[in-house]
């Protein structure tokens, strides 16, 4: 089983203005798919918080799959493509390319999002936007295709040890 982090990119969520809908939201999707979230944050937005979230989550190795939510749009604080293309290794253009044309028959805004998606060490990132119905759009986009994704980049059939 592969284990996952969820963090929420908002600096209203951050301060307890607001609660995080996303984040559980998103947490949830993946749960349902057979992951298991094994850890949940939330970070205001600033680069350097973000970075220094996504390098210490990815870099235990407890996790191989990091899913950001917020902060991915045009607002001048939204700076979590700026920090995950920072901390990332490889880049992986599919998946945001991806998350942009599935839900674009919805809605034209869809191509104003900024969201990356990157591999640091033998963790995937990908970005989600903020919004709960958007992040579930386009979480659900690439769904099917990251358990074989995620077997590759870490050697780990979910249902068995190693792949062969």
């Amino acid at each position: 089983m592969f284990h996952v982090a969820v963090l929420t990119v908002s600096d209203r969520s951050f301060r307890g203005e607001r609660p995080d809908e996303g984040g559980p939201l998103v947490a949830g999707l993946l749960k349902e798919a057979g992951y298991a979230v094994v850890k949940t944050a939330v970070v205001p937005d600033e680069q350097s918080l973000i970075e220094t979230a996504l390098r210490e989550i990815a870099d235990t190795g407890e996790v191989q799959l990091l899913v950001t939510t917020g902060g991915t749009g045009f607002a001048p604080r939204d700076v979590t493509p700026e920090a995950t293309l920072a901390v990332c290794q490889r880049m992986v253009p599919g998946i945001p390319e991806a998350m942009r044309y599935a839900p674009l028959r919805l809605t034209p805004r869809a191509m104003l999002s900024r969201s990356q998606a990157g591999i640091r060490g033998s963790t995937l990132i990908i970005n989600l936007p903020g919004s709960p119905r958007a992040a579930k759009e386009n979480l659900e986009a690439v769904l099917p295709a990251l358990e074989h994704g995620l077997e590759l980049l870490t050697g780990i059939r979910r249902n068995c040890d190693t792949v062969e």
